[in-house]
C-alpha cells in the first residue's frame, strides 16, 4: 500500500513553484560571477517590528531621461510631443493615472508612474526602441541556435544554507526568453490549456491595456533580435504590424489580437503584470498569462496585492513582506533580475489547478514509483519594470529534468541531499518533495558516494552554495555537447551576468 503523508511533509500547494516567492539564502562568495541580493539588518527584522511605510509618495525612477534619448530618433512632428527635461512634480502627482484607467481614455497630460504622459506614449507609437527606453540592451543574435537540438541551460538552483530571501541576481539580457526543442509542442499545449481553462490561465483587468501592449512588444522585439533566423516583424499600411513565426510557419496580425493572446500564440513563458495603485502605492496583479502554475491560477490571484498573493509562503510576512513591497516600489527599469525556484515532481505537470487529479500523487509515497519518473522542476523567473507603463512584469518558465541527470553533475547530488534532509521544516513541507523522497534520496546517496570515490567531490567537502550557482562545474561542456556545439562555440558571449566568466570549483 502507498505510504501516506507524514507530519513534516503534509502536502500543500496553494502557491508552489511559479510564484514570486522567496528562495533560499545564498552564501556570500567572492568568486560568484553574479551576487545575490542580501537583506539589510532592518529588512531581516520581523515585519511586526518594522515601521509601517506609506508608499503613496514613492514612485519608481523616472523614465524621462531615456525618453528624451529615444525621442531623438522620432520624426520632427512626433518629437514635438515629447516634453523637454523633467516634469513639474506637483503636476505629475496630480495627474498620475488610476490603476483602473485605460490609457487610451485618459487625457493627453495624464501620467504613468514613470513620468511619461499619454501624449508622449502616443507620439512613440507602436514598437518604439525599448532597449533605449528601458536601458536593457537587446540580446545578441544567437546564430548557432537550432531549435531541433536546443536545450535549456541546466539550472540547478540548490542553495545551502537554506533560508528565505529574495535571492536575486542580475538578469542576463541575452537569456531573458530562452527557447528549447519543445517550443512547438509547448505552444500547442498552452493553447489547449487556454481553450480548456479560459480565464484561469489568461485574464486582464481594466487599466492593464498599456502594460500588456508594452510587454508584448518587448517580447517580440527580443525574439526577432535573438533568433532572427526564425522570427521577424514587418509593417504594412493595410495590416499594420505583422509578426512572422518561422517555427510555427504562421503570421500574427498584431492589431487583431489582444497582446496576451499574441504571447500565448508565440512565447512559451508565463507573465504576471503588476500595476502600482496610486491610492496606496502598493502593487496588484492586474493581468496574467499563466499556464505553468501548480495549485493556483490566474483566477485565484487576479486583483490581489503582492503580499496577499504570497500569504501561503512560509515566513513571507515575517521576513519578506516589507522588503518585497519596498523593492517593488523602487525597482528601476535598468535593473531587471532573475532567480529560480525548484521542486521534485512525478512526471512533468505543467499546469495543476486546485483539485487537479495529479494532486493525488502528492499525498502518498508510491512504493512502485520508478526513479525515471522523478523530475526536477525549475521555475526560472525574471522580474523587470516596463519603462512606459511602470508595470512590473514577473515572468517564468517551467523546466523539467530527470533527476538521473544529477549522477554526473559534480556536487549536485550532495547539495540536493543536504536540502532534502536538513531543510527547514516549514519550507520543506511547503516545497512538498516528500512524495518522491523515498525514491530520490537513496539514489542521490548512491551518486554522492560515487562522486567522492571518482574524485569529482572532495571527501570532506563542506556543503555550500556552489560558486557556479545556479549551475555546476562542467555544466557548459555537458550542455554544449548535448546540442552538438563545438568546443569553440560562442553560445554565450554576454558579459552581463553569470553565463560567461570563470568557473571556480568550490573548496
Amino acid at each position: 500500500m502507498p505510504t501516506t503523508a507524514n507530519k513534516r511533509h503534509t502536502p500543500t500547494s496553494k502557491t508552489p513553484s511559479g510564484s514570486l516567492a522567496p528562495t533560499e539564502k545564498s552564501q556570500s562568495n567572492a568568486n560568484s560571477p553574479v551576487k545575490s541580493k542580501e537583506l539589510s539588518s532592518e529588512e531581516k527584522k520581523p515585519s511586526s517590528l518594522l515601521p509601517t511605510i506609506d508608499f503613496r509618495d514613492t514612485f519608481p525612477p523616472s523614465s524621462r531621461e531615456a525618453l528624451l534619448k529615444a525621442a531623438e530618433k522620432l520624426p520632427p512632428a512626433r518629437r514635438q510631443a515629447i516634453r523637454a527635461g523633467q516634469i513639474d512634480q506637483a503636476e505629475f502627482r496630480k495627474d498620475v493615472m488610476s490603476m483602473h484607467a485605460n490609457y487610451r481614455e485618459c487625457g493627453p497630460s495624464s501620467f504613468t508612474p514613470t513620468g511619461i504622459s499619454v501624449e508622449e506614449i502616443d507620439a512613440l507609437q507602436d514598437f518604439p526602441d525599448y532597449s533605449e527606453l528601458s536601458g536593457v540592451p537587446l540580446p545578441k543574435s544567437y546564430e548557432e541556435f537550432k531549435i531541433e537540438t536546443a536545450l535549456p541551460r541546466p539550472y540547478r538552483p540548490f542553495r545551502w544554507v537554506y533560508h528565505q530571501t529574495m535571492s536575486l541576481t542580475r538578469l542576463e539580457p541575452d537569456w531573458w526568453l530562452e527557447l528549447e526543442n519543445t517550443y512547438c509542442s509547448r505552444i500547442q499545449e498552452r493553447k489547449s490549456l487556454f481553450a480548456k481553462h479560459g480565464k484561469d490561465v489568461l485574464q486582464y483587468l481594466p487599466g492593464s491595456e498599456l502594460a500588456c501592449k508594452e510587454l508584448m512588444e518587448i517580447c517580440l522585439q527580443f525574439l526577432c533580435a535573438r533568433y532572427p533566423q526564425y522570427f521577424s516583424l514587418r509593417y504594412s499600411h493595410g495590416e499594420g504590424y505583422v509578426f512572422h513565426n518561422g517555427l510555427l510557419k504562421n503570421e500574427t496580425i498584431i492589431k487583431n489580437m489582444h497582446p496576451l493572446n499574441v504571447l500565448l500564440e508565440n512565447v512559451p513563458e508565463d507573465f504576471a503584470v503588476m500595476l502600482r495603485n496610486p491610492d496606496d502605492g502598493f502593487y496588484y496583479l492586474r493581468a496574467g498569462l499563466l499556464c505553468s502554475s501548480l495549485g493556483w491560477n490566474v483566477s485565484t490571484k487576479i486583483g490581489m496585492q503582492l503580499k496577499k498573493i504570497h500569504e501561503p509562503i512560509p515566513d513571507y510576512k515575517e521576513k519578506m513582506e516589507f522588503s518585497m513591497d519596498r523593492y517593488f516600489a523602487k525597482l528601476a527599469t535598468t535593473r531587471p533580475i532573475q532567480r529560480g525556484s525548484w521542486g521534485l515532481e512525478i512526471d512533468s505537470p505543467l499546469f495543476m489547478p486546485p483539485g487537479d487529479p495529479h494532486e493525488v500523487l502528492r499525498l502518498q509515497q508510491n512504493p512502485k514509483l520508478a526513479l525515471d519518473r522523478v523530475n526536477l522542476r525549475v521555475d526560472w523567473q525574471t522580474l523587470r519594470r516596463l519603462p512606459l507603463s511602470g508595470a512590473i512584469i514577473f515572468n517564468f518558465k517551467a523546466l523539467f529534468t530527470p533527476i538521473t541527470e544529477f549522477r554526473d553533475e559534480a556536487y549536485i547530488p550532495t547539495l540536493c541531499l543536504k536540502v532534502l534532509k536538513e531543510g527547514k521544516e516549514n519550507i520543506m513541507r511547503y516545497k512538498n518533495t516528500w512524495h518522491v523522497e523515498h525514491v530520490a534520496i537513496p539514489a542521490l546517496e548512491r551518486w554522492a558516494d560515487e562522486q567522492v570515490k571518482e574524485g569529482k567531490v572532495e571527501k570532506d567537502w563542506k556543503v555550500e552554495t556552489l560558486a557556479q550557482s545556479p549551475w555546476f562545474p562542467g555544466w557548459e561542456e555537458k550542455w554544449r555537447g548535448r546540442q552538438g556545439f563545438g568546443p569553440e562555440s560562442s553560445f554565450n558571449d554576454s558579459d552581463d551576468g553569470g553565463g560567461g566568466g570563470p568557473r571556480l570549483r568550490p573548496s
